[in-house]
């Protein structure tokens, strides 16, 4: 992938996490890493699961031994543009967390194009709060998702407030946002 396709993939997805994550506030969380610039985006240029996985550890590793880098966004355009596909490679992420030893050191979150909660229906709008321009990999250190669930005092009402927020939003105004975003 060449560079400045790399850079506007990039570009896309902050501009994704400003507009609609920290706009929309879905996370009262990434708008502090945001303005300490400690977020990382990467565009890997994996296209199979294998290379992902890879890319994966090798982005882990690199969190583990950098701590000016909060969080890691690690966005995989050419591999998993399927959600069922990109939603079962989510255990074989695990099993890396698990393999590698990082469970309770790290968590992935997972943001998709196409993403789909359980029980909901295609174009249900709470699917919005996890709906991203490209796939990704969202990599949490655990001590600061706990530090700033320790902060927030009503974090057990976020996901219900989000769904209230998008609801009200609806799927034709989340949908024209996010399409407003990426490339054509």
């Amino acid at each position: 992938m060449s560079k400045p396709i790399s850079t506007e993939i990039s570009n896309e997805v902050r501009q994704w996490l400003e507009t609609t994550v920290i706009g929309l506030n879905l996370c009262p969380f990434a708008q502090r890493e945001l303005v300490r610039d400690s977020v990382r985006f990467v565009v890997s240029e994996a296209s199979s699961e294998a290379e992902l996985l890879q890319d994966l550890s090798d982005e882990l590793a690199l969190l583990g031994e950098d701590e000016l880098i909060a969080t890691t966004l690690l966005i995989h355009p050419s591999v998993l543009e399927d959600f069922h596909d990109y939603n079962q490679f989510l255990s074989l992420s695990d099993e890396l967390l698990q393999d590698s030893q990082l469970e309770g050191i790290f968590q992935i979150a997972s943001f998709h194009p196409q993403y789909q909660f359980e029980g909901s229906l295609p174009n249900d709008a709470e699917n919005y709060s996890n709906r991203s321009p490209y796939p990704m990999l969202h990599l949490l250190r655990e001590s600061s998702v706990e530090r700033a669930v320790a902060s927030y005092k009503d974090v057990e009402d976020i996901p219900a407030r989000n769904i209230k927020l998008l609801r009200a939003t609806g799927t034709e105004k989340l949908e024209a946002l996010l399409a407003g975003i990426t490339r054509k």
